[in-house]
């Protein structure tokens, strides 16, 4: 069998800081067990599973995350019967940068989300071609394992718009960010064909602030506002109290004011959804 030694090994590197690198070390440890018990060397195990010795040993001590694919034929030589398979979840998932990890569980957790973006089309309503391209153009760049985990973990969020019961979404986007060509111009007209799609989600309110819009307050930069069914909430603003999250009520209202202004400023919803048409009537 072709041995994988190069540099595509399957697997991604663990940050020791991070706290998924226990449950990284857990399952190594219990692959370990599943070799030793069926009495192979790492020489031999490897060789049967087609991947580098150390490729192998690293996994083992919690080094490096596994792909899903060689837990797939780790299972499949010590016939485990779908029990190591079965990690690929957890693997999955910690394969995502810990920033979007915590995201995703809040996004998770809250029962209204609201957010405006002036940079950038928010990541929660990207395609994927779109998302792979701003990740790429990225300078210091990316390498391609990097693009591929941030890219991964993008779209695992989406998850959001399949939740039941669903969050209240309300997006305020940029006139600016939905005229940027990022990727080509077939990129902006399926990215745009995307949002024209969202919009039309009942658990969705999607607005766009338009350029001659003459007073705007989103000056300040993006603003995240997330309300949980407690009654508490969390939110961030690039131009409020350090770019830092807050949850203290009384800074949360400010974020809270700036964002009802923002959504009374926009376009109305049917007004935005038109004005996405009529791009791709240009595009």
């Amino acid at each position: 069998m072709e041995r994988n030694d190069g540099v595509d090994e399957p697997g991604w590197d663990v940050d020791p800081s991070d706290e998924i690198s226990s449950v990284v070390e857990f399952v190594g440890r219990q692959l370990k067990l599943w070799r030793e018990a069926a009495e192979l060397r790492v020489a031999e195990f490897a060789e049967r599973v087609g991947y580098g010795e150390d490729l192998v040993r690293k996994i083992e001590r919690g080094a490096r995350i596994p792909r899903p694919e060689y837990l797939d034929k780790v299972d499949e030589v010590l016939g485990a019967g779908g029990r190591i398979s079965g990690m690929k979840k957890e693997m999955r998932e910690a394969r995502y940068p810990k920033r979007a990890r915590d995201l995703a569980k809040l996004e998770a957790q809250a029962v209204e989300i609201g957010l405006y973006s002036n940079h950038n089309i928010h990541g929660l309503l990207q395609t994927e071609e779109h998302m792979r391209a701003l990740f790429e153009m990225r300078r210091p760049s990316y390498s391609p394992d990097q693009v591929e985990r941030f890219v991964a973990a993008r779209m695992a969020r989406r998850v959001i718009f399949e939740r039941s019961p669903a969050p209240a979404l309300n997006f305020v986007q940029e006139e600016a960010t939905l005229r940027r060509t990022i990727g080509g111009r077939m990129a902006l007209r399926r990215q745009l064909e995307h949002l024209a799609e969202v919009a039309k989600l009942q658990s969705v309110t999607f607005q766009v602030m338009p350029l001659d819009c003459e007073s705007h307050t989103g000056m300040g930069g993006l603003i995240e506002v997330l309300k949980f069914r407690d009654g508490t909430g969390v939110g961030r603003s690039e131009g409020a109290f350090g770019g830092h999250p807050v949850s203290d009520p009384k800074q949360l209202r400010i974020l809270e004011l700036r964002y009802g202004m923002i959504r009374t400023q926009a376009l109305r919803p049917r007004e935005s959804l038109a004005f996405i048409e009529r791009m791709l009537g240009e595009t």
